[in-house]
């Protein structure tokens, strides 16, 4: 469990997810996961160094992208957290990505009574108005992020 305000612009942080060790990372205020397992040999790779990715237009020019990359601690292979591809080299494996939603805190089981692990059901009783405050990253590990579903929300 990964609270929004936890994770500043341009950080991340490797979480466990069950038996599995997942990088979360924030670019801008998107949040991407990835496997911390790169395919290159089984390296942590979600420890490795993250960087935004230099562009250029022409020779002589050159500027920083929006995404970023991050590197593997063993070998530097390379790979764009927001997708999970490798530009190390042609045809190489990407990363698993996983899909990531933004929801509010009742939403999520965490929110769950920290005792009786009970969820929020449909009780009556007197109600007043209330503001939602926190916010949590969530990690779906049963889907894989595919290209498609990049095209369909404009990423």
């Amino acid at each position: 469990m990964l609270r929004v305000d936890e994770l500043a612009p341009g950080e991340h942080r490797v979480v466990q997810v069950g038996k599995r060790s997942i990088g979360v990372f924030r670019v801008g205020d998107e949040f991407f996961a990835l496997a911390d397992h790169c395919p290159h040999q089984g390296g942590p790779l979600c420890r490795g160094r993250v960087a935004a990715a230099p562009t250029s237009g022409l020779p002589g020019e050159f500027g920083m992208a929006d995404g970023a990359f991050v590197a593997c601690p063993w070998h530097g292979w390379e790979y764009d957290v927001t997708t999970g591809q490798s530009y190390f080299g042609p045809g190489e494996a990407p990363v698993r990505s996983y899909p990531v939603s933004v929801e509010p805190a009742a939403a999520h089981p965490a929110a769950a009574h920290p005792t009786t692990g009970r969820l929020p059901g449909p009780y009556v009783a007197d109600t007043y108005d209330v503001a939602i405050e926190d916010r949590y990253v969530v990690i779906d590990t049963a889907g894989r992020r595919t290209r498609a579903d990049d095209e369909g929300d404009g990423r």
